[in-house]
């Protein structure tokens, strides 16, 4: 494999990877914002219902727990395998 073949290869390398960083992050962003909005909507719910109970939502507020904490995996994954800038 020549210099020139290397070259070209790790700069398509160098694309793919930060297009892949890019997508992660995005997800991330996705992800967290949902959430965020089914908790305010949650909230919302409880505060304009009074017969509404956080009890009673509890189910959807574990499962935007649940969406945080893979959205925070899937974060520190994108960081642990990004490769430092040369």
């Amino acid at each position: 494999m020549s210099q020139a073949e290397i070259d070209t290869a790790l700069a398509a390398l160098t694309v793919q990877v930060t297009a892949n960083t890019d997508a992660a992050a995005a997800a991330v962003a996705v992800m967290n914002g949902f959430a965020a909005r089914v908790d305010a909507a949650v909230a919302k719910a409880i505060a304009d219902n009074p017969d509404v109970t956080a009890l009673q939502l509890q189910g959807i507020t574990d499962e935007t727990a649940a969406l945080k904490a893979s959205a925070e995996s899937l974060g520190e994954a994108v960081v642990a395998n990004t490769p430092a800038e040369m």
